[in-house]
Protein backbone atom coordinates (compact mmCIF):
# COMPACT_ATOMS: atom_id res chain seq x y z
CA UNK A 1 0.00 0.00 0.00
CA UNK A 2 1.23 3.56 -0.30
CA UNK A 3 2.86 5.08 2.23
CA UNK A 4 3.50 8.45 3.04
CA UNK A 5 6.08 9.23 0.64
CA UNK A 6 4.02 8.10 -2.40
CA UNK A 7 0.79 10.05 -0.60
CA UNK A 8 2.56 13.33 -0.14
CA UNK A 9 3.47 12.74 -4.01
CA UNK A 10 -0.05 12.09 -5.23
CA UNK A 11 -0.75 15.32 -2.71
CA UNK A 12 1.54 17.93 -3.98
CA UNK A 13 -0.01 17.35 -7.56
CA UNK A 14 -3.23 17.66 -7.18
CA UNK A 15 -2.61 20.72 -4.93
CA UNK A 16 -0.50 22.01 -8.98
CA UNK A 17 -3.33 20.39 -10.94
CA UNK A 18 -6.76 21.16 -9.43
CA UNK A 19 -6.82 23.17 -6.42
CA UNK A 20 -8.28 26.54 -7.23
CA UNK A 21 -10.27 24.90 -9.87
CA UNK A 22 -14.62 24.94 -9.92
CA UNK A 23 -15.79 21.25 -10.72
CA UNK A 24 -18.82 21.06 -12.94
CA UNK A 25 -19.55 17.63 -12.46
CA UNK A 26 -18.70 14.05 -10.64
CA UNK A 27 -19.25 10.94 -11.72
CA UNK A 28 -19.31 7.49 -9.83
CA UNK A 29 -18.71 4.38 -12.75
CA UNK A 30 -18.50 1.67 -9.66
CA UNK A 31 -20.17 1.66 -6.09
CA UNK A 32 -17.10 0.73 -4.52
CA UNK A 33 -15.24 3.33 -5.13
CA UNK A 34 -18.11 5.86 -2.55
CA UNK A 35 -18.44 2.69 -0.35
CA UNK A 36 -17.12 4.85 2.46
CA UNK A 37 -19.53 7.54 1.41
CA UNK A 38 -22.62 6.12 3.55
CA UNK A 39 -25.34 8.67 1.71
CA UNK A 40 -24.68 7.15 -1.64
CA UNK A 41 -23.29 7.82 -5.24
CA UNK A 42 -26.34 10.41 -5.96
CA UNK A 43 -25.71 12.30 -3.10
CA UNK A 44 -22.11 12.26 -3.23
CA UNK A 45 -21.95 13.35 -7.03
CA UNK A 46 -25.13 16.09 -6.34
CA UNK A 47 -23.14 17.71 -3.34
CA UNK A 48 -19.82 18.21 -5.41
CA UNK A 49 -21.25 20.47 -8.27
CA UNK A 50 -20.25 24.01 -8.24
CA UNK A 51 -18.11 23.67 -5.81
CA UNK A 52 -14.49 25.13 -5.71
CA UNK A 53 -11.19 23.13 -4.51
CA UNK A 54 -9.57 25.31 -2.24
CA UNK A 55 -6.34 22.81 -1.47
CA UNK A 56 -4.94 19.33 -0.97
CA UNK A 57 -4.18 18.12 1.94
CA UNK A 58 -2.68 15.37 3.82
CA UNK A 59 -2.17 13.43 7.09
CA UNK A 60 -0.16 10.53 7.29
CA UNK A 61 -1.54 8.12 4.27
CA UNK A 62 -4.62 9.69 4.05
CA UNK A 63 -5.37 12.86 1.52
CA UNK A 64 -8.04 15.01 1.25
CA UNK A 65 -9.31 18.05 -1.15
CA UNK A 66 -10.78 21.34 0.56
CA UNK A 67 -13.34 22.58 -0.64
CA UNK A 68 -15.49 25.47 -0.50
CA UNK A 69 -18.45 24.79 1.22
CA UNK A 70 -16.10 23.59 4.31
CA UNK A 71 -15.90 20.24 3.59
CA UNK A 72 -13.57 17.57 2.31
CA UNK A 73 -13.54 15.07 -0.21
CA UNK A 74 -11.07 12.34 1.35
CA UNK A 75 -9.24 9.54 -0.51
CA UNK A 76 -7.64 6.64 0.53
CA UNK A 77 -5.59 5.01 -2.37
CA UNK A 78 -5.78 1.73 -0.95
CA UNK A 79 -3.42 -1.01 -2.78
CA UNK A 80 -3.99 0.02 -6.53
CA UNK A 81 -5.90 3.53 -6.20
CA UNK A 82 -4.59 6.35 -8.57
CA UNK A 83 -5.20 9.75 -9.35
CA UNK A 84 -4.93 10.90 -12.29
CA UNK A 85 -4.96 14.41 -14.37
CA UNK A 86 -6.22 13.12 -17.84
CA UNK A 87 -6.71 15.99 -20.51
CA UNK A 88 -10.44 15.75 -21.78
CA UNK A 89 -10.74 13.03 -24.26
CA UNK A 90 -8.19 10.96 -22.68
CA UNK A 91 -9.75 7.28 -23.41
CA UNK A 92 -10.96 5.74 -19.90
CA UNK A 93 -8.64 3.75 -18.15
CA UNK A 94 -10.16 0.43 -17.82
CA UNK A 95 -10.61 0.72 -14.15
CA UNK A 96 -12.05 4.18 -13.90
CA UNK A 97 -14.16 4.51 -11.06
CA UNK A 98 -15.06 8.22 -10.52
CA UNK A 99 -14.64 10.87 -12.17
CA UNK A 100 -14.76 15.15 -11.94
CA UNK A 101 -14.80 17.84 -14.68
CA UNK A 102 -14.17 21.61 -14.25
CA UNK A 103 -15.49 24.82 -15.38
CA UNK A 104 -12.54 25.71 -17.34
CA UNK A 105 -12.67 22.29 -19.22
CA UNK A 106 -9.17 21.53 -18.55
CA UNK A 107 -8.20 18.12 -17.74
CA UNK A 108 -10.29 15.76 -15.69
CA UNK A 109 -9.57 14.13 -12.27
CA UNK A 110 -10.26 10.63 -12.51
CA UNK A 111 -9.93 7.97 -9.74
CA UNK A 112 -8.56 4.78 -11.03
CA UNK A 113 -8.70 1.32 -8.55
CA UNK A 114 -7.56 -2.02 -9.85
CA UNK A 115 -8.37 -3.89 -6.97
CA UNK A 116 -11.04 -1.56 -5.60
CA UNK A 117 -9.86 -1.13 -1.98
CA UNK A 118 -9.49 2.26 -2.12
CA UNK A 119 -12.31 4.89 -1.87
CA UNK A 120 -13.89 8.65 -2.17
CA UNK A 121 -15.91 9.98 0.29
CA UNK A 122 -17.01 13.59 1.65
CA UNK A 123 -16.59 14.40 5.27
CA UNK A 124 -16.53 17.58 7.50
CA UNK A 125 -14.07 19.13 8.41
CA UNK A 126 -13.02 19.30 12.43
CA UNK A 127 -10.47 20.68 14.23
CA UNK A 128 -7.63 19.03 15.96
CA UNK A 129 -5.10 20.28 17.59
CA UNK A 130 -5.44 23.46 15.97
CA UNK A 131 -5.34 21.95 12.73
CA UNK A 132 -8.52 21.43 10.10
CA UNK A 133 -9.12 17.15 9.36
CA UNK A 134 -12.03 15.52 8.13
CA UNK A 135 -13.40 14.23 10.73
CA UNK A 136 -13.48 10.38 9.89
CA UNK A 137 -9.89 10.34 10.19
CA UNK A 138 -9.61 12.53 13.52
CA UNK A 139 -7.83 9.64 15.45
CA UNK A 140 -5.20 9.78 13.23
CA UNK A 141 -1.58 11.07 14.66
CA UNK A 142 0.25 13.64 13.10
CA UNK A 143 3.16 12.54 11.00
CA UNK A 144 6.98 13.15 11.36
CA UNK A 145 6.81 15.22 8.17
CA UNK A 146 4.77 17.85 9.81
CA UNK A 147 5.96 20.90 11.44
CA UNK A 148 3.65 20.48 14.30
CA UNK A 149 4.43 17.08 15.19
CA UNK A 150 6.08 16.63 18.56
CA UNK A 151 8.77 14.11 18.16
CA UNK A 152 9.39 14.17 22.30
CA UNK A 153 6.09 12.97 22.32
CA UNK A 154 6.06 10.77 19.86
CA UNK A 155 9.35 8.81 22.26
CA UNK A 156 7.20 9.06 25.31
CA UNK A 157 4.09 7.12 23.84
CA UNK A 158 6.34 4.40 21.72
CA UNK A 159 8.02 3.52 25.11
CA UNK A 160 5.42 3.88 26.85
CA UNK A 161 3.30 1.24 24.65
CA UNK A 162 3.49 -2.92 25.40
CA UNK A 163 3.99 -4.20 22.11
CA UNK A 164 6.71 -4.55 19.38
CA UNK A 165 8.45 -1.66 18.18
CA UNK A 166 7.42 -2.42 13.75
CA UNK A 167 3.86 -3.28 14.86
CA UNK A 168 4.80 0.62 17.11
CA UNK A 169 5.70 1.98 14.38
CA UNK A 170 2.65 1.11 12.33
CA UNK A 171 0.17 2.62 14.65
CA UNK A 172 -1.61 5.13 13.11
CA UNK A 173 -2.89 6.64 16.00
CA UNK A 174 0.84 6.85 17.46
CA UNK A 175 2.45 8.42 14.77
CA UNK A 176 1.17 8.12 10.90
CA UNK A 177 2.41 7.49 7.28
CA UNK A 178 4.42 4.56 8.06
CA UNK A 179 3.89 1.90 6.85
CA UNK A 180 5.53 -1.80 6.20
CA UNK A 181 8.26 -1.10 3.81
CA UNK A 182 9.38 2.33 5.52
CA UNK A 183 9.23 0.70 9.11
CA UNK A 184 11.79 -2.07 7.84
CA UNK A 185 14.27 0.49 6.43
CA UNK A 186 13.78 2.92 9.30
CA UNK A 187 14.29 -0.26 11.70
CA UNK A 188 17.45 -1.58 8.99
CA UNK A 189 19.36 1.84 10.35
CA UNK A 190 18.25 2.13 13.64
CA UNK A 191 20.11 -1.83 13.69
CA UNK A 192 16.85 -2.74 15.51
CA UNK A 193 15.11 -6.09 15.25
CA UNK A 194 11.26 -5.45 14.27
CA UNK A 195 10.48 -8.09 17.36
CA UNK A 196 12.24 -5.27 19.88
CA UNK A 197 9.89 -4.76 22.52
CA UNK A 198 9.03 -1.08 22.96
CA UNK A 199 8.73 -0.74 26.60
CA UNK A 200 13.07 -2.31 26.50
CA UNK A 201 13.51 0.96 24.23
CA UNK A 202 16.21 3.25 25.35
CA UNK A 203 15.29 7.08 25.14
CA UNK A 204 18.00 7.07 22.14
CA UNK A 205 16.83 4.34 20.24
CA UNK A 206 13.52 5.06 20.33
CA UNK A 207 14.24 8.45 19.26
CA UNK A 208 16.38 7.12 16.20
CA UNK A 209 13.76 4.84 14.64
CA UNK A 210 11.67 7.89 14.81
CA UNK A 211 14.40 10.23 12.72
CA UNK A 212 15.61 7.08 10.76
CA UNK A 213 11.58 6.68 10.06
CA UNK A 214 11.53 10.53 8.43
CA UNK A 215 14.73 10.40 7.26
CA UNK A 216 13.73 7.53 4.69
CA UNK A 217 10.53 9.09 3.77
CA UNK A 218 12.01 11.84 2.98
CA UNK A 219 14.64 10.69 0.71
CA UNK A 220 11.64 8.42 -0.82
CA UNK A 221 9.81 11.46 -1.30
CA UNK A 222 12.41 13.15 -3.57
CA UNK A 223 12.40 10.05 -5.78
CA UNK A 224 8.69 10.19 -6.13
CA UNK A 225 7.82 7.09 -3.62
CA UNK A 226 8.56 3.73 -3.80
CA UNK A 227 6.79 1.45 -7.06
CA UNK A 228 6.92 -2.05 -7.33
CA UNK A 229 4.16 -2.33 -10.08
CA UNK A 230 2.33 -0.03 -12.20
CA UNK A 231 -0.05 0.50 -9.81
CA UNK A 232 1.88 3.16 -7.45
CA UNK A 233 1.67 6.36 -9.76
CA UNK A 234 1.76 10.13 -9.51
CA UNK A 235 -1.02 12.26 -10.90
CA UNK A 236 0.90 11.94 -14.41
CA UNK A 237 0.60 8.44 -14.27
CA UNK A 238 4.74 8.40 -14.04
CA UNK A 239 6.05 5.67 -10.85
CA UNK A 240 8.47 6.76 -8.29
CA UNK A 241 12.10 5.15 -7.94
CA UNK A 242 13.30 4.79 -4.70
CA UNK A 243 12.87 0.98 -4.12
CA UNK A 244 16.56 1.19 -5.97
CA UNK A 245 17.60 2.59 -3.02
CA UNK A 246 15.78 0.26 -0.19
CA UNK A 247 18.60 -1.41 2.13
CA UNK A 248 15.88 -3.94 3.63
CA UNK A 249 12.83 -4.31 2.32
CA UNK A 250 12.36 -6.88 -0.43
CA UNK A 251 15.89 -7.56 -0.16
CA UNK A 252 16.13 -11.61 0.82
CA UNK A 253 19.06 -13.40 0.32
CA UNK A 254 20.83 -10.27 -1.06
CA UNK A 255 23.80 -8.81 1.00
CA UNK A 256 23.19 -6.02 3.71
CA UNK A 257 25.03 -3.16 2.57
CA UNK A 258 26.19 -2.36 5.85
CA UNK A 259 28.16 -5.57 6.63
CA UNK A 260 27.08 -8.22 3.87
CA UNK A 261 25.09 -10.54 5.86
CA UNK A 262 22.04 -11.95 3.73
CA UNK A 263 19.01 -10.14 4.31
CA UNK A 264 16.33 -12.27 5.77
CA UNK A 265 12.69 -12.37 5.61
CA UNK A 266 10.28 -13.04 8.29
CA UNK A 267 6.63 -13.08 8.56
CA UNK A 268 5.12 -10.48 9.98
CA UNK A 269 1.19 -9.84 10.22
CA UNK A 270 0.65 -11.69 7.64
CA UNK A 271 3.16 -9.72 5.40
CA UNK A 272 6.51 -9.81 5.42
CA UNK A 273 9.57 -8.05 7.70
CA UNK A 274 13.00 -7.96 6.50
CA UNK A 275 16.14 -7.62 8.42
CA UNK A 276 19.82 -8.36 9.00
CA UNK A 277 20.18 -10.93 11.28
CA UNK A 278 23.62 -9.44 12.52
CA UNK A 279 23.01 -5.95 12.61
CA UNK A 280 19.41 -6.47 14.07
CA UNK A 281 20.03 -9.39 16.47
CA UNK A 282 16.50 -10.50 17.46
CA UNK A 283 15.94 -9.53 20.95
CA UNK A 284 16.14 -11.89 24.18
CA UNK A 285 13.52 -12.91 25.50
CA UNK A 286 13.04 -11.36 29.28
CA UNK A 287 13.89 -13.78 32.23
CA UNK A 288 11.05 -15.31 34.03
Amino acid sequence: MPELPEVETVRAGLERHVAGRVITSAEVLHPRAIRRHVPGAEDFTGRLGGLKIDAARRRGKYLWLDLADGEAMLAHLGMSGQLLVQPKGTPDEKHLRARFRFADEGPELRFVDQRTFGGLSLAELVEVDGTPVPNTIAHIARDPMDPLFDAALAVRLLRAKRTEVKRALLDQTLVSGVGNIYADEALWRSRLHWARPTDRLTGKQAEAVLGTAAEVMAEALVAGGTSFDTLYVNVNGQSGYFDRSLDAYGRAGEPCRRCGTWIIREAFMNRSSFSCPRCQPKPRRKAA
